[in-house]
């Protein structure tokens, strides 16, 4: 039997295999991440509620099963972790938000619920801004989370805790949301896999996205699941999806098979840079030795088609659009302030600006902006007759130092010594989200500075399993998830 402590390091169906098979108990395993938990987790302030009593009772409910031969769900006994803007029954779920100080739901999210079934052992939360509205991890509750691979820099938003806890070792497994990156930004930045599905493939219910959320599904915004392999997030993203039990009645999920399973087979696009969002040199480097390789393997790549669409559409719908869906979380303030900007932008910047509009827009307005996306997702329809996945960068730039000062409209960041709008973080993966495209991402090597980089690899909408099955090439490819030095 291999030390405990290789476990908690390794893939979640291994773990889950090695307790099926008797290497190691689901005891054992628990507490081996509460151990490196302790350790560890000081330094990078990834997890922030943690419930260790109903896990290990969960744990030896596991182990209880696992000898009397009874039948094990895909996750049985292994520990894992939940991003805090789910709901999960008899923890607490904050969203992010001081009016959720204290708050603790009776009942799951159906994804919990799913991976409770499954035999998930959840023993804590993750963190994440407030109302997971930023591309940073931080709250006036828990504080800032920081990455495994620098923590003075960013694992992303807003299931940064998530990818912080995956990439340290803390967590087997994680269920994030994504509205505007924030499942695909973190595993970008901290070195992680993550998978946007098609929008409605999972329930999100249970979404603490604002006072009273939870009970709605928002536009544009998924569940999803985040992991160190393609291979783990396969297996949670079949435990996650299908109907809720009222739709249950009525339909079943029955998605696509992959288009290909061997990489000559796969039409492919890579659209890895583009002037009106251009990424760093470090990232476009990764990007293009990511292809070059994808080639040199067999695989056929061409480089210059593109959907019919204009870039800009994201920054002139898809922004717009994800505004007014997290609009709910603005205070009454914040709300009245947006409402006298829509009348009288002058002073407000562009971003700002559109923020306003989008919040305070009459259903005329959010009607005109949903006609626009119907024909960008036309455009992508119609792009994936001719290829079957598309290769396109997370983020401009790798992991950024803690930004603090400032709010989102104000913010700057660097990119190659250039100063960027903030937004721009968002803006390659709200191009995709906005369409409701599934989205896998999976890390394609370090900057010279030592930083992850991912690479999105986009599917038809509905054909998660081709944008799976073409990350799996690209993870055997280029080298997948790498341990950084603070788990080791």
């Amino acid at each position: 039997m291999m030390a405990v402590v290789d476990w908690a390091l390794r893939p979640l169906t291994e773990q889950a295999a090695a307790i099926a098979g008797g290497e190691i108990s689901a005891t054992e395993l628990l507490e081996h991440h509460l151990d490196r938990l302790e350790r560890i987790n000081p330094a990078i302030n990834a997890v922030v509620t943690v419930d260790a009593d109903r896990a290990r009772d969960a744990a030896r409910a596991a182990d209880e099963a696992t000898a009397s031969g009874l039948a094990l769900g895909p996750l049985h006994g292994v520990p894992g972790t939940i991003k805090d803007a789910i709901a999960t029954a008899g923890m607490r779920s904050t969203g992010g938000a001081v009016e959720l100080s204290d708050h603790v739901p009776t009942n799951d999210a159906p994804v919990v619920a799913r991976v409770r079934a499954a035999g998930g052992v959840i023993y804590g939360k993750t963190n994440l801004p407030r109302w997971s509205g930023d591309a940073q991890a931080t709250n006036e509750i828990f504080g800032t989370t920081g990455n495994p691979w620098a923590p003075d820099r960013t694992p992303g938003g807003s299931s940064g805790g998530a990818s912080a806890a995956l990439a340290a070792g803390l967590s087997a497994f994680e269920v994030g949301t994504d509205i505007g990156g924030s499942i695909r930004l973190p595993a970008h930045f901290a070195g992680v896999c993550g998978h946007k599905p098609s929008f409605g493939v999972v329930p999100a219910f249970g979404y603490l996205d604002h006072p009273a959320g939870g009970t709605t599904e928002p536009d544009i915004n998924v569940f999803g699941p985040l992991a160190r392999t393609v291979g783990d997030l396969e297996v949670l993203f079949d435990v996650l999806a299908g109907p809720t039990e009222l739709e249950a009645t009525a339909w079943r999920l029955e998605l696509p098979a992959p288009r290909s399973e061997g990489l000559r087979g796969f039409r492919v696009a890579a659209w890895t840079d583009d002037p009106a969002c251009p990424v760093s040199s470090a990232v476009g480097k990764l990007m293009e030795e990511t292809v070059d390789e994808l080639v040199g393997a067999g695989a056929s790549i061409d480089r210059s088609a593109r959907p019919d669409i204009d870039f800009d559409v994201v920054r002139t719908v898809g922004l717009p659009l994800i505004s007014a869906a997290v609009s709910p979380g603005r205070t009454d303030e914040e709300f009245d302030r947006y409402r006298r900007l829509a009348l009288d932008p002058s002073g407000a910047d562009r971003v700002e600006a559109m923020r306003a509009r989008s919040s305070a827009a009459f259903h005329r307005d959010w009607l005109a902006l949903d006609i626009a996306r119907r024909r960008a997702r036309d455009a992508w329809t119609e792009f994936f007759t001719r290829f079957d996945v598309l290769l396109c960068p997370v983020a401009v730039i790798d992991a950024f130092p803690h930004i603090t000062e400032g709010n989102l409209y104000t913010r700057r960041i660097d990119v190659d010594g250039a100063e960027r709008p903030y937004a721009d973080i968002v803006c390659w993966t709200s191009l995709i989200g906005m369409a409701y495209l599934p989205s896998t991402v999976v890390p394609i090597g370090l900057t010279d500075d030592g930083l992850p980089v991912g690479v999105q690899v986009v599917g038809p909408y509905l054909e998660d399993r081709t944008a799976l099955a073409f990350a799996r090439h690209v993870e055997s490819l280029t080298g997948g998830y790498r341990v950084p030095p603070i788990a080791r």
